[in-house]
């Protein structure tokens, strides 16, 4: 009989994300995890769990996770950003960065509208979610699946898809590292322009011990700001356009409180609440959002998996097309091979892997790498949405 308490239920979910993170630290284990990593294993295994009946498939655990922690998960990651940050990586940068969001969002209107034949009715929605995750990260994803009101079961080809051909991208970008000298050859790319982006001071955090006070300043806060944005959402009337003979939710209660709490987060960035990533800010954000991520987990449809085949080809020509926009960006704007690479890591894989591919290109710049990420998960939030409304108008007409 599955586990139907809600506190036996939460126990149980925490212990088990516990259990994938204390197992990915284990050195014999590093070449598996870098392979299946711990995102895939806190969605999949709460899945396999309630297939077998060991998990029950609805819970007021998992709604208050979606009404809640989600919006807790986002505004750390949020308010922890450093903006000026991004700001000072200088234009050449942030347009390389730009144009690799821009080719997500083509590269995911044209594979949809290509496959959508092969596909069920609601896969514009895990599209939509595919594009959050590959414009900045995980949060993204599970902001666009939670504000669209998607079913749980649309992240199960999408998780997939991500780490195949998302982390298939990344492996190849790595083993090109070492014909950069050729390609910004080819692209005439300035020399020094590396050297400035060594030169410049993005001010990392310097980390200190958390603290009973900043834990309960960092949840207290968080939690706060969730239950208002979720209390002044309920009173923001929806957007809807008139589309194809129907009316269509462009922005829904669950996307403007997605918006506002982003927004909030972002606003406060500015101020000295920032100072909480010292003190693990940003990590509780994360740990709150894998949370999350084993709840939806808990609820998703294992027959998914025989979607898979379609979804894998249309994400193979989506990231093609993210790739060619980057190319050309990179040709037009004299732009060298490491800020193709970082800035289309910073976009499909976030702060876990841009930071990774910018250090094999040049070791000193993994900073930029993760403020490149950063830029990815403000960006993912707004153009994910946008890219999400486009899918559902194309998918209904």
């Amino acid at each position: 009989m599955p586990l139907q308490d809600p506190l036996s239920l939460v126990a149980f979910l925490l212990a088990l994300v516990a259990g994938i993170f204390y197992l990915s630290r284990i050195q014999r284990l590093d070449k598996l995890f870098a392979f299946v990593p711990p995102v895939l294993w806190c969605y999949f295994v709460p899945m396999l769990l309630t297939t077998f009946g060991i998990l029950p498939p609805s819970s007021p655990v998992y709604d208050w996770m979606s009404g809640y922690g989600l919006l807790v998960a986002l505004f750390l990651l949020m308010v922890t950003s450093d903006v000026r940050a991004i700001l000072r990586l200088g234009p050449r940068a942030g347009l390389m960065m730009l144009a690799g969001t821009i080719g997500i969002v083509i590269g995911g209107i044209v594979a949809f509208s290509l496959f959508k034949g092969l596909l069920p009715a609601d896969a514009w929605m895990g599209f939509g979610a595919l594009s959050g995750s590959w414009i900045g990260g995980t949060a993204n994803m599970v902001a666009v699946k939670e504000g669209l009101g998607a079913p749980d079961s649309v992240l199960a080809p999408i998780i997939v898809v991500d780490t195949v051909v998302g982390y298939g991208w990344m492996g190849l970008l790595l083993f090109l590292s070492r014909y950069q000298h050729r390609f910004d050859a080819w692209t005439k790319a300035d020399p020094a322009l590396l050297a400035r982006l060594e030169a410049t001071d993005f001010g990392t955090v310097e980390k200190r011990p958390t603290t009973t006070a900043d834990l309960a300043i960092i949840v207290g806060l968080a939690l706060g700001v969730a239950v208002a944005i979720k209390l002044l959402s309920a009173h923001i009337p929806t957007l809807d356009v008139a589309w194809g003979g129907r009316d269509v939710t462009i922005i829904s209660r669950s996307t403007w409180a997605i918006l506002l709490v982003v927004t909030a987060g972002l606003t406060l960035s500015f101020t000295p609440v920032r100072k909480l990533d010292e003190v693990g800010g940003s990590a509780v954000g994360n740990y709150a959002l894998y949370a999350l991520l084993a709840t939806i987990g808990a609820q998703a449809d294992l027959a998914k998996v025989a979607e898979f085949p379609a979804y894998m080809l249309a994400g193979a020509l989506w990231l093609s097309i993210h790739v060619g926009v980057m190319v050309l960006a990179a040709k037009m704007l004299r732009a060298p091979l490491f800020l193709l690479a970082t800035g289309s890591m910073a976009n499909v894989g976030g702060a876990a892997s841009a930071p990774i591919v910018a250090t094999t290109f040049h070791r000193t710049l993994a900073p930029v790498g993760l403020v490149m990420a950063v830029a990815g998960y403000i960006l993912g939030i707004y153009f994910a949405f946008l890219t999400a409304n486009i899918l559902g108008l194309i998918a209904g007409g």
